[in-house]
């Protein structure tokens, strides 16, 4: 029940943060974004706020470097981030769902366990 409140909760923190970068993109009219750009903004912002509403407990090292190397690369880099811990895996779960929700795939966030 908890997973589903917090996943709740953070699909309208989305929700709203799609709505503001419309209305930003809208506003920057001149300068308009490819799409892999777009999704990649968003993405990012979602993180951001993914981080601030759960923080990083739980959350590695490794997990999180990978996953700042993957938005500092424009997400254009191959999915390596693997998540270990169940928070870990908490947090790649609301990830994809925020993705999806910002209008991407669920293909489109990094993780990825190969080992």
């Amino acid at each position: 029940m908890r997973r589903l409140t917090t996943l709740a909760a953070f699909a309208t923190l989305l929700a709203c943060c799609v709505a503001g970068g419309i209305a930003s993109a809208a506003a920057q009219g001149a300068q308009a974004q490819s799409w892999p750009e777009v999704k990649c903004a968003r993405y990012k912002k979602a993180w951001t706020d993914a981080l601030a509403h759960r923080g990083t407990k739980g959350l590695g090292q490794e997990f999180i470097e990978r996953h700042e190397a993957f938005l500092a690369s424009g997400c254009a880099t191959k999915g390596d981030v693997c998540p270990r811990s169940a928070e870990e895996l908490d947090l790649a779960n609301m990830m994809v769902v925020a993705a999806m929700n910002a209008g991407t795939a669920s293909t489109f966030p990094p993780f990825s366990c190969r080992k």
